[in-house]
């Protein structure tokens, strides 16, 4: 069975049919919806998409830079995982110590003139080698402000101190199961509009134990239906997988809960070609059982069984 991914393709059929034209932050222009909810039952298998093919190693690899409570890129190129790397480009090319070409609306200016995205891949290459093996330069422009890992393991408090939401949840599964507080929110409003590079879309999650299984919501401000949406049902399931284990729980649902689900305009034929395409069985996870701690996993612990997809269907990113 794979209602779960049939869930998200009448996501898809549904934007596209009723969706308003709105505007955006990135000048493209969507097609969108307010408040919809999907159900994912992970006893039926790990909800990677199989209508394309969903890279589970950048996944991974950024779920466990959230885990980590990193928020420097440099992680990430070190994993070959190259999601984030248009808003810390962004600093860059804004910067005063910048010195190259013009690169003002470089998302939407690559898209449409193949010059321009030469010189931008050029300048790309030049800031990921800097990264990776200049420390000062990655400290200045690698971090990308108080982003998820650090709201998830370092929530900075009035008084100065900092609170670990994420062990503290796991320790509130453990002891106190029953809990309606199993709570984890990434949405700080004093951080919001001055510290980071870009306001958390998932904002919230809430765990829920019940018979033996343990459950997760997402609570998501603002969803990408094509690029990212399929990333966050994947991140979240993996998640819920790792925290079940830990509190040695079997896993039970995934429920995605979305504010503002849109597709980009520039998706529109993308998201058509994959909903032309048969479902397929979805695959299933293996973790490590010599891992103990949620906290210990790395992105040789984690393994995809089974995963046979249509081909990936690329779209560009709106920054």
């Amino acid at each position: 069975m794979n209602t779960g991914e049939q869930a998200y393709l009448d996501l898809c059929k549904t934007v596209l049919e009723k969706g308003t034209k709105k505007e955006d932050r990135t000048n493209t222009g969507t097609l969108s919806v307010f408040g919809h909810q999907m159900r994912f039952d992970l006893n039926e298998g790990f909800p990677l998409l199989t209508t394309k093919k969903v890279p589970f190693r950048l996944i991974a690899s950024e779920l466990l830079w959230f885990i980590k409570g990193d928020t420097n890129i440099r992680y990430l190129l070190q994993h070959n995982n190259n999601i984030w790397n248009e808003w810390a480009f962004e600093k860059w090319v804004k910067s005063e110590g910048y010195k190259g070409p013009d690169m003002n609306d470089f998302g939407i200016r690559s898209q449409q003139d193949s010059e321009f995205n030469e010189l931008y891949q050029i300048e790309m290459v030049k800031f990921k080698d800097m990264i990776l093996h200049d420390d000062t330069f990655a400290k200045e422009f690698g971090d990308l402000g108080s982003v998820y890992g650090q709201q998830w393991r370092e929530w900075k408090t009035s008084n100065g101190e900092t609170i670990d939401q994420l062990k503290q949840v796991i320790q509130s599964i453990k002891n106190n199961p029953d809990s309606r507080r199993h709570l984890v929110t990434a949405w700080n409003p004093e951080d919001v509009p001055s510290n980071m590079a870009l306001p958390p879309c998932h904002t919230m999650f809430q765990f829920y134990v019940a018979e033996g299984k343990l459950s997760c919501q997402l609570y998501q401000r603002s969803g990408d239906i094509f690029l990212g949406v399929p990333f966050n049902i994947a991140s979240y399931a993996l998640l819920t997988h790792l925290i079940a284990y830990e509190c040695n729980l079997q896993v039970g649902e995934f429920i995605h809960t979305l504010g503002d689900a849109h597709i980009y305009s520039n998706h529109i034929e993308q998201i058509t070609t994959q909903l032309n395409r048969e479902l397929r069985s979805l695959p299933t996870l293996k973790l490590n059982e010599g891992v103990s701690s949620v906290f210990d996993f790395e992105m040789e612990d984690m393994e995809i069984l089974n995963y046979n997809p249509h081909p990936s269907i690329k779209a560009p990113v709106a920054v």
